[in-house]
């Protein structure tokens, strides 16, 4: 596992940031060699950036998990490749997870947004204590209006707490966003990564000047989503949209039935490893869905080559 001081601008350059499901055993244990598997694909692919959050589930992580997990990831991650785990999203689980996390090596964090019960300033303060306590600068991540407004996260930024921020809240229109145009005119916007995979990314880095883009259909396809980074820090826009459309059947089945559920079940579909049944209080796609995942997962895998 990467062990360089931080997770910086120059990490977006270089890579997409793949959110990978978090592959389980038959009787729903964390399953080592299935995780490595998905890992040395997606290393292969040359992307170098690793964020376990939703997709891996770890929302319902139980806390006797979180230990294990990280050691598994900083175990199995190849030297050049920088893994980022989550934590929370409660701030309970906050305050657990710190306390875990000084115990490993990891250069950022992200913390999961907790939806509901919330104030803006609430959440600054949380975030705040939780970088207190865990000893290393937090990864923001902001999924839905009226988590925290765009002047906590500036103060957070400017006080040195915040690595990063991962911005995933979904506009009919992407390029139509009044709370990410007042973001990144008070934050750097190369610290700001598009958070919702290749479908917006070519708006939000050629429009709002963000510093990349995180992919969760770029696990079955990481040469691919690599070659869209690349086009869009060219500027190839149209080949950049070309590559866009390739995600796009898959992207389509993740809106309509589920995202993390879809990705779950398209990795193991798609032949990459066997990632077993999901944690509650998830459960995995339904059988009617399964031939047309696995039919747009087999796609995607064979277009990267």
């Amino acid at each position: 596992m990467n062990s360089s001081p931080t997770l910086t601008k120059a990490h977006f350059h270089r890579s997409v940031m793949a959110v990978p499901p978090l592959a389980r055993t038959a009787a729903g244990g964390i399953d080592p060699a299935g995780n490595e598997r998905i890992i040395r694909h997606l290393e292969q692919g040359r992307v170098s950036l690793l964020l376990y959050g939703g997709n891996a589930n770890l929302y319902h992580l139980p806390l006797g998990e979180y230990e294990p997990l990280l050691a598994m990831l900083a175990q199995t991650a190849s030297a050049d490749t920088l893994v980022v785990p989550a934590a929370g999203p409660t701030f309970g689980l906050l305050l657990e997870h710190a306390q875990v996390i000084r115990r490993h090596r990891f250069q950022t964090v992200m913390v999961l947004p907790q939806q509901g019960i919330t104030t803006s300033a609430g959440v600054a303060t949380g975030v705040r204590r939780f970088v207190e306590a865990a000893g290393v600068p937090a990864l923001l991540y902001i999924k839905h209006d009226g988590f925290i407004e765009p002047a906590d996260a500036a103060r957070l930024c400017r006080d040195g707490l915040i690595s990063a921020i991962k911005y995933a809240t979904v506009r009919p229109d992407p390029a139509h966003d009044p709370y990410l145009r007042e973001l990144v005119g008070l934050v750097d916007p190369e610290i700001i990564i598009s958070g919702i995979g290749e479908q917006p990314a070519i708006v939000h880095m050629r429009d709002f000047g963000l510093g990349g883009f995180t992919t969760g259909c770029g696990c079955l396809a990481p040469k691919l989503s690599q070659a869209m980074l690349a086009a869009i820090r060219a500027k190839q826009w149209a080949e950049a949209e070309r590559i866009r459309r390739v995600f796009e059947p898959l992207e389509a089945l993740r809106n309509a039935i589920n995202p993390i559920r879809v990705l779950h079940e398209a990795v193991a579909a798609a032949g990459i490893a066997a990632t077993g049944p999901l944690q509650p209080l998830l459960d995995n796609v339904e059988e009617p869905h399964r031939p047309a995942i696995a039919t747009a997962a087999r796609a995607l895998v064979a277009a990267d080559g």
